[in-house]
């Protein structure tokens, strides 16, 4: 029964998850979903720039500090080990449930795209952005990445392994894809408002310093592997070293 409901936790943390990253798409770009980046009747931005911050904020933190190795061993004599990482999952879909739910609108304009190509084209490198995310997680195991692996693993009664170390595709381009699909769809706007950009600043800022650490465990991970890797791949910007 134990292992049945660690099932069920896991898939349950993964639609919420998988329901938060599409409200995600239309929350930056203003479309479908009800409440956007940019809906809403403005109020004082000195208050809106401070809310939105802790919102962003929050969301760092327990995106990083979970994320964190040495974290991670307290947290599992907390939390078993086979659905620690839905439970990650489950807390930074919340996180951006909550960022989405208060987020303040900040509406005056940065630019503004009136040519209708133009527009169209940005909307298109915006999607590409998503899409790269998507395709990066799938590469390096998609269901291990959002705790399904380790669930399944668990009912069937076999023993997790690490996926292992590997440069697939995407991954010979950049060492960190995700983040660059991340930067693309953030930025990729026909129209930037104050808030988008604060949310598109915060985030840039979030993932370049993120990455620092993330960078660090990889190569305590994987050791030599990891350090060629870094030598022949440039972390996010598609640059050949």
């Amino acid at each position: 029964m134990g292992r049945l409901l660690a099932v069920l936790y896991g898939v349950a943390c993964y639609i919420l998850f998988l329901g938060t990253f599409l409200y995600a798409i239309g929350f930056v770009g203003n479309v479908v979903v009800p409440k956007s980046i940019d809906t809403g009747v403005p109020g004082p931005v000195g208050a809106a720039l401070l809310i939105n911050a802790l919102l962003l904020g929050v969301f760092a933190i327990q995106h990083s500090v979970m994320a964190r190795p040495g974290f991670k061993k307290v947290w599992t004599k907390i939390v078993p080990r086979p659905i620690e990482r839905s439970t990650y999952v489950l807390l930074s879909s919340l996180a951006l449930v909550l960022l989405f739910w208060q987020w303040r609108p900040m509406t005056d304009m940065i630019w503004m795209v009136d040519n209708p190509l133009g527009r169209n084209v940005l909307w298109v490198v915006s999607a590409l952005g998503w899409l790269t995310v998507l395709v990066g997680t799938f590469l390096i195991n998609h269901f291990d990445l959002f705790g399904l692996r380790q669930v399944y693993l668990y009912m069937r009664r076999q023993q997790y392994t690490e996926s292992g170390f590997r440069t697939p595709f995407l991954y010979r381009i950049v060492r960190h894809p995700i983040m660059l699909g991340f930067l693309i769809a953030f930025w990729s706007t026909p129209d930037m408002t104050t808030g988008h950009l604060l949310f598109a600043i915060a985030t840039t800022g979030y993932i370049l310093i993120a990455l620092q650490f993330e960078e660090r465990d990889l190569v305590h991970f994987h050791g030599e592997a990891y350090v060629e890797y870094r030598k022949r791949v440039s972390m996010i910007m598609p640059i050949p070293k």
